[in-house]
């Protein structure tokens, strides 16, 4: 196994999800997508560790990542949603105006 190209894969895919959110402000769903695509590039990275140095450590933290994500990605969702029922929209412009 040669780790190097996953290497490769896993910095490639967090490029291109650090330039979706940099070209992409308008949009949150979509702004959130790239998030998610660096989240797989951080787990592709544990597993290929965990693979090479022979330990289950990194595929626990794939495991962990992954149900953090899942949460992150629900309640993101929930947001949203909620946001567009109130608001009519959920473009970045229109919702610096919520106030906590």
């Amino acid at each position: 196994m040669d780790p190097i190209k996953y290497f490769t894969f896993s910095m490639i895919i967090s490029i291109l999800g650090i330039r979706g959110i940099l070209l992409n402000r308008r949009n949150i769903p979509i702004m959130s997508m790239p998030i998610e695509s660096m989240l797989l590039a951080v787990n592709s990275n544990f597993l290929v560790f965990s693979v090479s140095l022979d330990d289950m450590m990194g595929q626990l933290f794939a495991l962990l990542v992954l149900t953090v994500a899942a949460a992150e990605s629900a309640i993101g969702s929930a947001i949203f949603v909620n946001t567009f029922r109130v608001r009519g929209t959920i473009a970045v412009e229109s919702i610096n105006c919520i106030q906590g």
